[in-house]
Order: C-alpha cells, then structure tokens, then sequence
C-alpha cells in the first residue's frame, strides 16, 4: 500500500515536469516563430493608434513645432467646424452611391466570369488592369478625360453638344462625382475578379439544376449564387467598405485637392489637409480618431447583417 501511494505521488510530481516539456516543445517553438510578426504588429500597428489618440489631445501646429496638451479642444473644434461637416456628408454620400453600385456590378461580372464564357481569360485581365495601375496614372488618365479641353468635353463638342460641356473638376457641382467616378472604376474588376474566384467553387451542378427548372440567369445570379456566397458578398462589402472610406484621400489629392472650396472634401481627405497643408496636426488626429470609430462601428454593421443564418 505504501509503495503505491510512493508511486502516485512520484507521478504527480512528474505531471507538471511532462506539461512544461510538452509546452515547450510544442506550443514553445510556434510562440518564437511567431515573437517577430507579434512585435512588428505591436510597433507598426498598436503603436501608431495610441499614437493617434494621443496626439489627439495635443495643440500641435505642425511636426517640427513643440505641443502642448489640450485635451478635448481640437474634438470641440472638429464639431464646430463646418469643413468637417462637408466632409462628413460627402462620406456619407461617397458610400452610399459607390458601395450599392460597386458590389452588385461586381457580383454580376464575376457570375459571368466564373462561368468561363470564350475570351474569359482576357475579360480578366482587363478587369484586373486598373489595380495594376498606380494612383497616379490612374489619375493622368482621369484627368484628360474630365479637363475642360479632355475627352469628354471635345466628344460633347464633335457631336454639336457643346452647350453641356463643363469644367468637371473645377466646379462644385461635378468634382466630387468625378471623384466616385474614379472610385468605382478602379473598384468593380477587381471585386469582380474576388467573386469569380468564389463563384467558380459553387459545383456546376447546381445552375444546370436550376436552368433546367427553368431559371434565367438573373434568378441564378441572385436566387441562387448569391444565397450561396452571402457571407463572402459581406467580407467584400467590408473591404470595399474600409478602402472607400479611408483610401480615397490620393484620387482627391492628385484630381480635385478637395475643391473647389471644400465640396469634394472628405473625412480621409480631411486628415491629409489638416495635418500636412494646414499644419494643424491635433485637429487633423481627432478627425482620424472620428474616422477610426465611425470605420469600426461601420464593420459592425455590416458584420451583423451578412452573419451567417446557419
């Protein structure tokens, strides 16, 4: 009896000795793989959000100036500042008309894509190209097309339709609309192309199923393809989502500069304007801080909608 109590409690004794080996040979080596892309997160990613939030705080009036703490004064600013309230309705505007347009167009291309009509391999390519471009010939290009003398203008004029033609980004009316123009030009073949990757894992079984019920291709694009990558349709809608509200800042830069005045002004736009031309860097932060909450909330929404059902 007493050697079996002996032999429990050596046992016992050995049990911790066998976890931390276990541990250490197991899950030990992952966490020193994965130390360095931990600390790299940490300091290009964690870091620059405090970072954020406290310059936020800060009277500070350009990058080579000293700062001083001025609590939630530039918060007080933003909110009664009416540049802020432009930009913030053009955002609103800029994600209601691009996002309903981008997706469904989108989804639509990539259906046909994946069903591999002939030529499909070109239509990808060309789908593809506008994210091949850099921001600024994609910008070259937008910008002769839409200059008082550029393609549109001259076409409107060649076909005895002169009267119409407009200075599109130099006038309030239209440069923020050129601006939306740009956006889903560079937007839709590249979502296309990440919905033909989805659309092409659906077995073909299914829509010969469904035309030999008799379903045309639009009840087959949305009554049954889209059921089945409803959750995909959601991840899609949340990056387009995030690079419309928070990536648009270069097209109106190298485009329109925000004008005229401020109506093709908006939130991402605004940061760059304040922190770099205006050189008010408190200000410019605490509408990043707006901008980051308002991308988060957003995020939620979305991720609620398009949850799974199942």
């Amino acid at each position: 009896m007493s050697q079996t109590l002996a032999a429990r409690s050596v046992l016992e004794e050995e049990k911790p000795t066998r976890r931390r080996r276990r541990w250490r040979d197991g899950n030990g080596g992952l966490a020193v793989l994965a130390l360095p892309a931990v600390v790299w997160y940490v300091i290009f990613t964690v870091g620059p959000l405090f970072a954020m939030f406290y310059i936020a705080l800060l009277d500070w009036r350009s990058f080579v100036s000293p700062s001083e703490f001025a609590g939630l004064a530039n918060f007080e600013r933003v909110f009664n500042d009416p540049v802020f309230w432009t930009a913030v309705r053009n955002s609103v505007v800029q994600l209601a008309i691009v996002l309903p347009l981008m997706l469904p167009t989108a989804f639509m291309l990539g259906y046909y894509v994946s069903l591999k009509p002939r030529g499909h391999r070109i239509l990808r390519v060309i789908l593809f190209t506008p994210a091949l471009l850099s921001l600024a010939a994609m910008s070259v290009i937008f910008l002769s097309i839409f200059s008082p003398t550029g393609l549109i203008n001259g076409v409107l004029v060649n076909i005895g339709l002169g009267q119409f033609s407009t200075p599109w980004l130099a006038s309030s009316q239209t440069a923020f609309g050129v601006v939306m123009v740009v956006n889903l030009w560079s937007g839709i073949g590249f979502t296309a192309i990440l919905f033909s990757a989805r659309l092409s894992a659906i077995p073909g079984d299914v829509f010969e199923a469904a035309e030999l019920d008799g379903a045309n291709h639009w009840r087959r694009v949305w009554g049954i393809a889209y059921p089945i990558c409803r959750d995909y349709f959601g991840v899609i809608l949340m990056l387009q989502f995030i690079w419309v509200l928070f990536t648009s800042a270069g097209t109106i830069l190298l485009l329109t500069r925000g004008g005229p005045g401020s109506s093709s002004t908006n939130l991402s736009f605004l940061i760059y304007d304040k922190a770099f031309t205006q050189s008010q860097v408190g200000y410019s932060q605490a509408v990043g801080v707006i901008l980051f909450f308002v991308g988060i909330i957003g995020m939620l929404l979305i991720r609620r909608i398009f949850r799974p059902r199942y």
